[in-house]
């Protein structure tokens, strides 16, 4: 190809980007250096970015000097890369793609009037092949303990009934997420039958439609149900379900990026910082920028204003990469978010629950439902103990758990699964707070720039939507908020408070 610069405006514009290129192996990124400049409180230096010899590590970001042949050369070979370049700076940085980061991206670009906010979403899975967002069960329901998970359903409920106005694109279908309305079913025994009732008041008082059922009533609905032990049932009778997660974040993503929302395919592998005031050294503090590592290993840093932890089962690595459970007071504290791995197992049953059957929780904890047509339905469910947690280090299948666990209780509840055939199965990772099973949301109280969106505990899918909406309004300084979520917050964990959730699957 020949090059020929026909304008001086051609030329700035080459001369104004930035090439990626191969940079010298690095012993580890620190998420901080510990040199500290005491002109203006900033705690990095270009130690992270130069080698000994003066050679780049890592491409610096916006407004650090560059040396003038390194930068012509990666202006001209950048006109022959298809590689998307990641920006030097930007307003907005969401670690992590799946449904909470692009619905947190949603939200900010929606409300903007004129894309004043950069934002940037960092995923390092862009095909989401173990994202959880798109291995779920696809529930979605209102029967809560908590209120504020109830309102977070509902929200969801709400945009996924009204998605064609916030997704929709001109001269295009609108986005089909397949949303089954059949409920959600909670068996109780007579132990916690009162109490199973007192929680759908509570509900209903939210505006649930949700419903007590005795056991004879429920037989008399579901005449394939045994309700041997059962005293009552809850049933959602409208909102509640199952959709297609892939479906949701496949159109959130499309929309995000028809609003300027950059997707870069990376991982965050450090920040740098800079304290909140001159002087405050261990106080507060801001990250100034994120450093990522691109699929060819390349390194680079990006300036930033805020950043969003939006990592899902990971959020805990990101969140020591920040500085949380590095230091002391506050920084002592760790975000209690680790991968948990949960089995989905699918099979046919010929004369099984018919194509109104809702999601039924049994009191075991084991659930199940209908997939489709064609007698298909999957099932899973979570661990009795600690010990019995399986490992994470990959996404296998254990079948003995449905053989020796799973399958027995569903026999039980249903007769009609003494005979069924497995088809398939697969994993997945929960973001377990092993802290209190809830959310955690908010800006951290040391690293004032760095919101967390985490923890959800298998409740992510359903609540992802609502959390993008207060992170959004945290971001833009909303006057009032849709939900108050204040109480999950990550003082709660700092003072030792728990909230605890009655309706865990």
């Amino acid at each position: 190809m020949r090059l020929a610069f026909k304008n001086l405006k051609y030329l700035q514009q080459i001369l104004s980007s930035s090439r990626k290129w191969q940079p010298l192996s690095l012993s580890g990124v620190r998420s901080f250096s510990g040199k500290k400049d005491e002109s203006d409180g900033n705690s990095y230096e270009n130690d992270y970015i130069y080698d000994e010899e003066g050679n780049e590590k890592i491409r610096p970001g916006a407004g650090k000097a560059r040396k003038m042949g390194k930068f012509f050369k990666e202006s001209i070979s950048k006109m022959f890369s298809l590689k998307e370049e990641i920006p030097r700076s930007t307003d907005l940085v969401i670690v992590g793609g799946g449904l909470v980061g692009s619905a947190v991206a949603f939200f900010v670009a929606h409300k903007q009037t004129n894309r004043e906010r950069e934002i940037m979403v960092i995923e390092r899975d862009p095909m989401y092949t173990t994202a959880s967002s798109s291995l779920s069960a696809g529930g979605i329901r209102h029967q809560f303990s908590v209120t504020e998970n109830v309102q977070m359903s509902m929200f969801t409920t709400k945009f996924l009934r009204n998605i064609k106005f916030f997704l929709g694109l001109i001269d295009q279908p609108p986005p089909d997420v397949q949303f089954n309305h059949q409920g959600y079913l909670f068996l109780a025994t007579p132990e916690k039958a009162e109490k199973l009732e007192e929680l759908v008041k509570m509900q209903k008082y939210l505006g649930a439609e949700v419903e007590m059922f005795s056991a004879e009533m429920l037989k008399q609905r579901f005449p394939w149900l045994n309700i041997d032990g059962i005293e009552a049932g809850s049933l959602g009778l409208n909102g509640e379900g199952w959709f297609d997660p892939h479906s949701l974040l496949a159109a959130l993503k499309k929309r995000n990026i028809g609003l300027g929302v950059k997707y870069i395919d990376a991982e965050v592998i450090g920040f740098t910082k800079k304290l909140s005031a001159p002087g405050t050294i261990g106080n507060q503090y801001v990250l100034a920028s994120v450093i990522s590592r691109d699929t060819d290993g390349d390194m680079f840093e990006t300036n930033c204003h805020q950043v969003v932890n939006c990592a899902g089962p990971w959020a805990g690595q990101i969140g020591e990469l920040a500085g949380m459970g590095t230091e002391t007071g506050a920084l002592s504290i760790p975000l209690p978010v680790v991968p948990r791995k949960r089995f989905i197992y699918a099979y046919h049953c010929h004369n099984g629950p018919g194509i109104s059957t809702p999601l039924t929780v049994d009191i075991t904890g084991t659930y199940f439902r209908r997939e489709g047509l064609g007698g298909m339905y999957i099932c899973g469910a979570s661990p009795e103990s600690e010990e019995e947690e399986p490992s994470i280090e990959n996404l296998d299948v254990d079948y003995e758990f449905f053989n020796e666990k799973i399958w027995p209780r569903l026999a039980h509840r249903i007769p009609a699964f003494e005979n069924i055939k497995l088809k398939s199965a697969w994993a997945g990772y929960y973001d377990y707070n092993v802290w209190d099973q809830n959310l955690i949301i908010g800006p951290h109280p040391v690293i004032t720039n760095f919101l967390l969106a985490n923890g959800m505990s298998g409740h992510g899918l359903q609540q992802s939507i609502c959390v993008g909406n207060a992170i959004s309004e945290m971001i833009l300084n909303a006057d009032t908020y849709t939900v108050d979520l204040s109480r999950f917050n990550f003082d709660r964990i700092i003072r030792r408070e728990k909230i605890l959730e009655d309706f865990i699957v």
